[in-house]
C-alpha cells in the first residue's frame, strides 16, 4: 500500500546546498563568510553553553531591543526566524494561500520558487532584463488581481545587480497598496553602489513594504541561522502565529547581540571581502569572461552553455563555485588566497597563478 503523500510536492526541487569542497580547496559555492567568528562572538556563545537544556526565549527581547535601535523602528515589526529564508517562508504563510500568486525575478534566489510551492500558492517568475536587473516594467505588468506578495532581492542573488532607489520608489507607488512588496536585503552590507534603494527608509514610508535581512552572510552566523524581517503591524503579528516555535536558538540570539555590538569590527571584514570581490570582477573581465558588476559577497559569471567547462576548470584549480547548468556560475569573495585560485584556475590573473599554485601543492 503507497501512503497518501501531497501531489503538489512533486513540483517542488528539494533545496541544494552549494557544494562541499575537499580538504584544502576553496569552497565558494554558498556565500559564506570567509572569516572565523570574531572572539566576542565565541564568547558570547560559550557564556550560553551551560543554558542549553532551556528554551529560548521565542520574543528574543535582546535582539530585538539593538536592532529596533538599529534601525530606528518600533519593536512591534520586528520578528525573527532560523535564517532569513525562513523569514521569507513565513512572510508567505501569512499573506498568500491556495490559488494566489507570489512574484520574483528570475534568476533570483533559488529557494524562492520552492517556498512558495510549498505554502500552496502560485509562482510567477519574470525573466531579469538584458542588464541581469530586475525588469521592474515587466513584474509591474505582471501584478493581477491575484497578486499577494512580490519578492525584490537587492542586491539579487546570483547576480549582485541593484534595483535603483527612484525606480524602485516608482514601483512601489504603481502597486496596489494590498499587495506586500518584500525587499530581500540579504547582501546589503556588501553594497557600495550610490542608487540602491534603501529599504527600511522604504517600510517607513509605504504602509506595505517589508524588509528582510540576515546574519548568515556579513555577520558570518550562518551556521547558526538567525535572520528577521522588519514588517508592517498587521504582518508582523501574522508572521508570530506562522514561525515555528522556538525557531531561533539562544545561542544565535547570543552571537547575533555579540555581532552588533561588534559593527566596527565586522565593518572591517566586510571592506576585505568586498576588496576581494572587486579584485576577482577586474580579473575575470580583464580576461574576457562575461562577469556581471556585483554589488553583493560574490560574482556572476554569465556563462551559458559554457557554465559546466568553467565549472570543471575551477575544480581543477581547487575552487568550488556555485554552477546554475546552461546559466552560470556564481563564485563567492572569499579571501585573497582564494580569489587566487579563482583567477589562476581561468587564467586571469599571472600573479595570482604562481600564488594560488604554490598553496595549492
Amino acid at each position: 500500500m503507497t501512503l497518501h503523500q501531497r501531489p503538489s510536492l512533486q513540483a517542488v526541487p528539494a533545496y541544494k546546498q552549494g557544494k562541499p569542497a575537499a580538504a584544502g580547496a576553496s569552497k565558494l559555492s554558498s556565500n559564506e563568510s570567509p572569516h572565523e567568528p570574531l572572539p566576542s562572538v565565541l564568547d558570547a556563545i560559550r557564556d550560553g553553553i551551560q543554558s542549553i537544556h532551556r528554551y529560548p526565549s521565542i520574543a528574543a527581547p535582546q535582539v530585538t531591543a539593538e536592532l529596533a535601535a538599529l534601525h530606528s523602528v518600533d519593536p512591534a515589526h520586528l520578528t525573527l526566524g532560523a535564517g532569513s529564508v525562513e523569514v521569507a517562508a513565513q512572510l508567505i504563510h501569512a499573506v498568500a494561500a491556495e490559488g494566489d500568486e507570489v512574484m520574483y525575478a528570475w534568476r533570483s534566489f533559488e529557494a524562492y520558487p520552492s517556498l512558495v510551492r510549498i505554502a500552496g500558492a502560485t509562482p510567477v517568475e519574470v525573466p531579469l532584463d538584458a542588464d541581469a536587473k530586475h525588469d521592474l516594467d515587466a513584474m509591474l505588468a505582471a501584478v493581477t488581481e491575484k497578486t499577494r506578495l512580490i519578492f525584490i532581492c537587492n542586491p539579487n542573488n546570483p547576480t549582485g545587480t541593484v534595483v535603483e532607489a527612484e525606480a524602485l520608489e516608482r514601483f512601489i507607488a504603481a502597486v496596489p497598496r494590498d499587495v506586500l512588496i518584500v525587499i530581500d536585503e540579504a547582501y546589503v552590507h556588501f553594497d557600495r553602489s550610490a542608487v540602491r534603494a534603501d529599504g527600511v527608509e522604504l517600510f517607513k514610508k509605504n504602509p506595505n513594504v517589508a524588509v528582510l535581512h540576515t546574519f548568515s552572510k556579513a555577520y558570518g552566523l550562518a551556521g547558526l541561522r538567525i535572520g528577521y524581517a522588519i514588517s508592517p503591524l498587521e504582518v508582523a503579528e501574522n508572521l508570530r502565529k506562522v514561525a515555528i516555535p522556538f525557531g531561533v536558538s539562544d545561542l544565535a540570539q547570543r552571537a547575533a547581540v555579540a555581532s552588533l555590538q561588534a559593527a566596527d569590527e565586522l565593518a572591517v571584514r566586510i571592506n576585505e571581502v568586498v576588496a576581494q570581490r572587486e579584485r576577482m570582477y577586474a580579473g575575470l573581465a580583464a580576461a574576457g569572461y562575461p562577469v556581471v558588476a556585483s554589488e553583493a559577497n560574490f560574482v556572476w559569471i554569465a556563462a551559458g552553455d559554457a557554465t559546466a567547462d568553467i565549472e570543471a576548470r575551477l575544480e581543477a584549480g581547487g575552487v568550488v563555485a556555485r554552477a546554475f547548468p546552461g546559466e552560470g556560475l556564481r563564485i563567492s569573495s572569499g579571501s585573497e588566497l582564494d580569489v587566487d585560485r579563482v583567477l589562476a584556475a581561468l587564467g586571469a590573473d599571472s600573479a595570482a597563478v604562481a600564488a594560488a599554485e604554490g598553496a595549492i601543492a
